[in-house]
């Protein structure tokens, strides 16, 4: 799966690194930050570059959780250090990053991964105005405080690179996740002209668009119970090589196929997806009113 992410550059040149015996990772002896590290994606992301020699920030907010992975991470020969944010929480986030940069002086590496989705049709949404508000507030506002925070350091010292994982959703536009894609767009969106701003102080931005992946955050939503989805490592394996290459967007084929159609035809495919998106009604979750399918972090 993974080499299906790489160019022929990069695969050339990690073929050339074998023949000659150099295997060593971009990541060795980098700080590298990974929220939502306590599960899923992150916790594999966290896994894979302590693997590579990166010192692992694992932040999250479920203590027992964090220590979980620190301690396995450990045990395996890695470095990592548990931090436990609310990234929701202004306040919080700002001291937090305060007490990193005292003791690191600048993270390398941010992997914004903590995230929650929500799938609710518009017919269910009219009064809940807050579902748009919280998802909003974590898969925006608060990848955005972390960078706001790390960025100067990362310039000061010459060399930055912040990957986000967001959604394929930003290319596909799928009916039903308003509040979820949206946030997730304005992410992608401020990271492609951040990284412009940043250019010429080596400061890079990825933005990772994956495709469905079978972590808890897709357990409310029962029509994806059999449907085709990606492992937590294979995704890891993937946010691994965005931080390693430093690309400015990694995603799948299908997804840029549907960009260009929604280009082409855009009457058409709306007709498409309204007509796909009558087959996969709302969730149990979505419909009972309660938190629907704001569920478990990835």
């Amino acid at each position: 799966m993974g080499l299906l992410w790489q160019t022929p550059a990069v695969l050339l040149r990690r073929l050339t690194e074998v023949v000659a015996g150099r295997r060593e990772s971009p990541l060795l002896g980098r700080t590298v930050m990974v929220t939502g590290a306590s599960s899923g994606i992150g916790e594999a992301t966290a896994h894979e570059v302590a693997a590579r020699g990166g010192r692992v920030l694992l932040v999250a907010r479920r203590v027992d959780e964090l220590e979980r992975v620190r301690r396995a991470i450990e045990e395996r020969g890695g470095e990592a250090e548990a931090w436990a944010v609310d990234l929701t929480d202004a306040a919080a986030v700002d001291a937090f990053v305060a007490e990193v940069l005292a003791r690191h002086s600048a993270v390398d590496h941010l992997v914004n991964n903590a995230g929650r989705s929500i799938r609710r049709s518009l017919d269910l949404s009219y009064d809940r105005i807050h579902d748009f508000e919280r998802t909003m507030a974590i898969n925006y506002f608060a990848p955005l405080r972390l960078i706001l925070g790390l960025l100067p350091a990362m310039r000061a010292q010459g060399f930055g690179h912040v990957v986000n994982i967001v959604t394929w959703g930003v290319q596909m536009k799928a009916p039903k996740f308003s509040a979820y894609i949206a946030s997730k767009t304005a992410l992608d969106t401020f990271s492609r002209i951040a990284g412009r701003e940043t250019y010429g102080d080596n400061v890079t931005f990825s933005n990772v668009r994956l495709p469905l992946v079978r972590t808890g955050m897709i357990a409310a939503t029962e029509a994806y119970a059999t449907a085709p989805a990606m492992s937590v490592e294979q995704a890891a394996r993937i946010v691994v090589h965005a931080l390693e290459e430093r690309p400015i967007t990694v995603s799948v084929p299908v997804a840029r196929v549907a960009e260009v159609a929604n280009l082409l035809a855009p009457r058409l495919t709306d007709a498409v997806a309204w007509a796909a998106s009558r087959r996969f009604p709302d969730s149990a979750a979505a419909r009972a009113g309660n938190a629907g399918d704001l569920t478990a972090p990835r």
